[in-house]
């Protein structure tokens, strides 16, 4: 068995220590919101937070995260029942960002990521940080809604 914390809460899974983390959430844990792309660690849609750090779930084996905190999309709104979206999320709908939506959910991590580490990132900083790929090219209102989390929107 092998032991990680996911959003807060200690989870224990039977996997094999080389599963992808990407499976072990869908799968196992049942948390859907982490999305497989490229299933090669490119295109970011896997992107979940690793201790704070912004990882490709599909390339990172199970067994390297055990004893640590996982953070997926579903981690990130408070409340009782996730009514309270945080300032990412929020940025996110208040500029409509999604169209397809589907790569939306390592894009919101990476973001929490960076600005966790940059707090006010310039867009030169906002494009070495974020690597995600948006098929459907939402990167303006993607850069608007990370100056707004980052308050300067």
């Amino acid at each position: 068995m092998l032991r990680l914390t996911v959003n807060h809460r200690p989870v224990e899974v039977d996997d094999s220590a080389d599963t992808p983390l990407l499976w072990v959430l869908r799968d196992t844990v049942g948390l859907t919101g982490t999305k497989f792309g490229c299933g090669v660690a490119q295109c970011g849609a896997c992107t979940v937070l690793v201790d704070g750090t912004a990882v490709r779930s599909c390339s990172v084996p199970v067994g390297t995260v055990a004893g640590k905190h996982v953070t997926t999309i579903e981690g990130l709104a408070t409340g009782v029942s996730g009514e309270t979206l945080s300032r990412v999320q929020s940025a996110w709908v208040d500029h409509q960002v999604p169209q397809c939506g589907y790569c939306q959910s390592g894009f919101i991590m990476a973001t929490t990521a960076l600005l966790a580490k940059t707090p006010h990132p310039t867009d030169a900083q906002i494009d070495e940080s974020l690597t995600n790929i948006c098929r459907c090219g939402t990167y303006d209102r993607i850069r608007a809604a990370i100056h707004q989390a980052a308050g300067r929107a």
